[in-house]
């Protein structure tokens, strides 16, 4: 699947299979209206841009949200759209198997835990690929088993690269995908460092660029 998996910006990712599947669209200006599944992590703007959402959305997108987002997302969509979700949980939507893990902040308080925010498994094609969203390493996500992990690498809102580094050696995922970098935090100078930290049978594909 690593070769369906793109990344338009931040932590805005798309996967183009068998259905069309995206991640926190962000900076999205094309109209699209291709998206099957909308996952949306946190109501962060970068994370929950409704132009973006709009700009890919058919009147048959479901869109995945934290429960807690609720009331947000009943005011831009139908509530026929929205589909709420509560982390450790396993869910089955159109077909595809999901899991949800708590992603929040340790150390700092721009995410925090008792949000209930999340990042997601799908499985796909037989391969598990976690979405990390806006997290440091935690007890949770340190129990994720993948085959592919896409996590935040930029530091100040999220894990640094030294600390995605440890997270992906522990978590040991077959391939990973850095994101949340650039455009808002981090430099290709932590993606550098975050390469150089990983352990060598770890393929680290980069979808970002400058």
């Amino acid at each position: 699947m690593k070769e369906h998996i793109s990344v338009n910006c931040q932590s805005s990712i798309k996967i183009n299979g068998e259905k069309i599947i995206y991640f926190d669209p962000y900076q999205i200006t094309e109209e699209l209206h291709d998206a099957d599944l909308i996952f949306i992590t946190h109501d962060h703007y970068d994370h929950y841009d409704v132009n973006s959402i709009r700009n890919i959305m058919s009147s048959k997108t479901k869109i995945i949200i934290p429960d807690q987002m609720a009331p947000i997302a009943l005011r831009d969509f139908k509530s026929d759209s929205i589909i709420g979700v509560i982390p450790d949980t396993e869910y089955e939507i159109e077909n595809i198997k999901l899991e949800t893990i708590k992603s929040y902040n340790t150390n700092k308080q721009f995410h925090p835990k008792a949000n209930n925010w999340v990042g997601y498994i799908i499985t796909l094609e037989n391969e598990r690929i976690y979405v990390a969203g806006d997290t440091d390493i935690t007890e949770d996500n340190k129990k994720v088993k993948c085959d592919i992990a896409l996590v935040p690498i930029g530091g100040t809102y999220t894990m640094t690269s030294k600390e995605a580094a440890e997270l992906v050696n522990t978590i040991k995922p077959k391939t990973v995908i850095p994101t949340h970098y650039i455009t808002i935090v981090g430099t290709k100078e932590d993606e550098k460092i975050f390469q150089s930290l990983l352990n060598k049978e770890i393929e680290c594909l980069i979808k970002i660029e400058e």
